[in-house]
């Protein structure tokens, strides 16, 4: 048999065998104002590896009792810190926190590409439209619960026994007619 076609035979079957052994693990993703969060969904990993770059990730892991291969690389539609992402496992997921490069700046998308990727959806129960809120009203809520806390009651009116005044003259504390 010619060499040639021993290495496309070669070739085909390890093409093969990586195709039927990886699986790219089904993930969710959120955008938020100086971060994006993306959840593998995989139970019971093992061998997680996460590999962080300016422009974009890769997850390994394996799962299952059936030990699936699972791998992902997903080229980011912006620019990642790679020194302050991180990620942490739990029974039933991954979840990589990625620290945007540009914080502030809406991610409408987290792959690169608009091509939609099968594996990958939106986490609508964690998704929050946060360049319609504004830190401002959370800041300004705060020095208002610091103003509150700061301010002395000394100066109240004493309101012990108004309560017993206010239950005395109550009018629907009367006895209720029996119905016929």
């Amino acid at each position: 048999m010619p060499a040639l076609l021993l290495a496309v035979q070669w070739v085909e079957e390890k093409f093969t065998c990586y195709i039927t052994k990886m699986h790219a693990a089904s993930a969710k993703w959120y955008d938020r104002r100086d971060s994006v969060f993306v959840e593998f969904c995989v139970e019971d990993s093992k061998e997680v590896q996460v590999k962080f770059d300016k422009s974009k990730f890769e997850f390994s892991c394996v799962s299952g009792t059936e030990n699936i291969k699972h791998h992902n690389e997903v080229e980011l539609f912006g620019e990642i810190d790679p020194k302050n992402s991180k990620h942490r496992r739990t029974d039933r997921s991954v979840l990589c926190w990625l620290r945007k490069a540009e914080a502030g700046k809406s991610w409408p998308r987290l792959t690169k590409d608009k091509a939609k990727c099968n594996w990958l959806s939106v986490d609508f129960n964690n998704w929050k439209d946060w360049e319609d809120d504004s830190e401002e009203d959370l800041s300004s809520f705060d020095k208002f619960s610091e103003m509150m806390n700061s301010m002395g009651g000394d100066d109240l009116p004493d309101l012990d026994g108004a309560e017993e005044e206010h239950e005395s003259a109550d009018s629907d504390d009367e006895k209720m007619p029996d119905l016929e």
